[in-house]
Order: structure tokens, then C-alpha cells, then sequence
């Protein structure tokens, strides 16, 4: 595994720009892009050979029709473990979401079925939620036809399938070895590309949060593209898998 003390400082500047700018567009980044837009002070030259180093490093992949680059699997999760800058929910979306579950708090299944609505809208992305009981609630599955990625039928039909297999979600937060008994844990999980198992599901990502609510265990989270806005996102499922365990609690 290559550690983030591995590159130099100016390899892992020219890394965020790269993920900052896919994450942005949905398309690969070249080196011209990075000298035009980034301000970086070196030469079109030098970029691509520290692209080509992050390149063969595993950070970056060369995309299959132009010569840009974007960042792998291991490169996402490398970003938002280190260099990614949260964006926390402002106190009037939280306190709007908390009053939209409220009146749920002592009816488990419609509250977790209301909140993964309310996740849905504020991530605009597909929200799911399971149960220990192998209950699955999923809202915003239109949102993902929003992403260039899932203009792809097979990737969009994949996903969708999913949705009425709740041993799959189950199996993949076990494959993580993520423990939905331990409850809430300090940050969101990540599973992205390959992480997911199926070729089709390779474009997208899975962020989400165990939750433990009395005696309700399970984990609340987003499918959306591998290039989710991560600093948003995981910010709003961290909160909503907090809010699910106290509010019972």
C-alpha cells in the first residue's frame, strides 16, 4: 500500500487537481487542463510526467479514449481519507431534517423509511437503508439518471436490481468487515469501484454509516458515481446515521 508520505508534496497537488477536476466534470484530466486552470508553476511537461508517476503508483488510470487521466479506486479513497475538506451540514438543515422525521421517532420502520427519503433529497443521489431484520428501504432512484455514468443501462439496471436483494448490501458491509453492532463510527465507509463486486458497478460508489438505535442495527448510506461530491455527501450520511441512533435512543 502506498502511504500518503510516499509522494512528494507537489505529486499529491497535482493528484487533488486532478480528482477536484474529475469530480467536477466526469471526464478525464489532461495535463494542458491542470496548467490552464490550477496555477501549479511548472510546465505542461512536468505535469505529465508526475501524472505518469501517479500513474504507475495506482493512483491515477489513463482513460480509454482520450489522454487524460483519472484517479483509481485506491486514489478516491486516498482523497477523501486525506486530502478532501468536509463541507458539514449548516444548523437550519439539520434541524429542517430532524423536524421531517420527528413525529416517526417511535415507529422504527416508517422513521427509517422517511429518513432515507430525506437523505435522498439532500444528497440528490440513491439513498438506502437496511435493518438487522433484512428490511431494505431505498428512495431517489431517479437521481442517478442525473449522472453521466449511469447513462450506461446496464450500469442503472444493476443498481436497480439490487434494490430487492438485501443479502447483497449485507454481504458487501461484511466483506468490508465493517461490524453494524459497533454503531456509529467516526467517519463514513467508502466502497468504490472494484470494492462493489460486479463489473457494472465499477463507475459507482457506496458511502454509508452504521447506525444502532436501541435495539435496531443496520446502515443507512448513498449509491451514486465513483466521482460523488465526497465532501458533501459524507458529511450528510455521517448526520443522518447519528440522527436514526439517537432519536430512538
Amino acid at each position: 500500500m502506498v502511504l500518503m508520505t510516499d509522494l512528494t508534496q507537489r505529486q499529491i497537488k497535482i493528484f487533488k487537481c486532478v480528482t477536484d477536476e474529475f469530480i467536477d466534470t466526469a471526464q478525464p484530466v489532461g495535463s494542458e487542463t491542470l496548467e490552464r486552470k490550477y496555477n501549479l508553476g511548472i510546465s505542461s511537461a512536468t505535469i505529465r510526467n508526475e501524472m505518469a508517476a501517479l500513474t504507475q503508483l495506482g493512483f491515477l488510470k489513463k482513460g480509454h479514449l482520450s489522454s487524460g487521466r483519472s484517479p483509481t479506486s485506491m486514489g478516491l479513497k486516498y482523497y477523501v481519507r486525506n486530502l478532501m475538506t468536509p463541507k458539514s451540514m449548516s444548523v437550519s438543515d439539520e434541524v429542517g431534517v430532524k423536524e421531517k422525521v420527528w413525529n416517526y421517532r417511535n415507529e422504527f420502520d416508517r422513521l427509517l423509511k422517511e429518513a432515507t427519503k430525506e437523505l435522498a433529497k439532500k444528497t440528490r443521489s440513491l439513498a438506502i437503508s437496511t435493518t438487522d431484520q433484512g428490511s431494505i428501504f431505498s428512495s431517489g432512484s431517479s437521481n442517478l439518471l442525473e449522472e453521466p455514468e449511469f447513462y450506461n443501462i446496464d450500469v442503472t439496471k444493476t443498481v436497480l436490481s439490487l434494490l430487492d436483494d438485501p443479502s447483497f448490501w449485507f454481504e458487501l458491509v461484511n466483506k468490508a468487515g465493517i461490524d453494524t453492532n459497533e454503531g456509529s463510527a467516526k467517519m463514513s465507509h467508502l466502497l468504490v469501484g472494484e470494492d462493489l463486486g460486479m463489473e457494472h458497478l465499477e463507475p459507482c460508489s457506496f458511502v454509508y454509516q452504521t447506525y444502532q438505535a436501541g435495539p435496531h442495527r443496520g446502515i443507512v448510506g448513498i449509491v451514486g458515481p465513483a466521482r460523488v461530491h465526497y465532501q458533501v455527501v459524507i458529511p450528510v450520511v455521517d448526520y443522518f446515521a447519528e440522527l436514526i441512533s439517537t432519536i430512538t435512543g
